[in-house]
């Protein structure tokens, strides 16, 4: 047998998990603990290379306060699915404790031109970067 290539689902939903699991606060030990899996399998399903049962992720969807249909949002089009790198991009920023904290910081910023000028100032920290990485 061949390596098996991760599916587009699997991965979206992989992606889901480990930022559902970062915003609850919880370790992939202690996912696992309240699914009744190791760790280990908690990594691959993050990763998309174990699919999640029917019946394990709707535990999972409990156990992390969202609904079976968040782990689905914002990639489907029509009845085809498939690999969006913007949006895996983003996921994958916002599973990381730090996407997580600045996240929850915007999201605790009342006004709406700082959150703005933060935005900018994260951009241009980025573009800058960016640009001294080139030369």
């Amino acid at each position: 047998m061949g390596s098996k290539q991760a599916n587009a689902v699997d991965v979206h939903v992989g992606l889901r998990i480990r930022a559902a699991r970062l915003a609850a606060g919880l370790s992939q030990e202690r996912l696992g603990q309240e699914l009744g899996v190791t760790f280990q399998q908690v990594q691959k399903y993050e990763k998309g290379r174990n699919r999640v049962g029917a019946s394990r992720l709707s535990d999972a969807a409990k156990i992390l306060s969202v609904p079976v249909s968040f782990f689905f949002e914002n990639n489907e089009e029509g009845d085809k699915w498939k690999a969006n790198d913007g949006l895996v991009a983003v996921t994958e920023a916002l599973s990381t404790p730090e996407g997580i904290r600045i996240a929850r910081a915007l999201a605790r910023m009342s006004d709406p031109n700082l959150r703005r000028r933060v935005a900018d100032l994260l951009e241009a920290m980025v573009d800058r970067n960016s640009q001294s990485a080139v030369a």
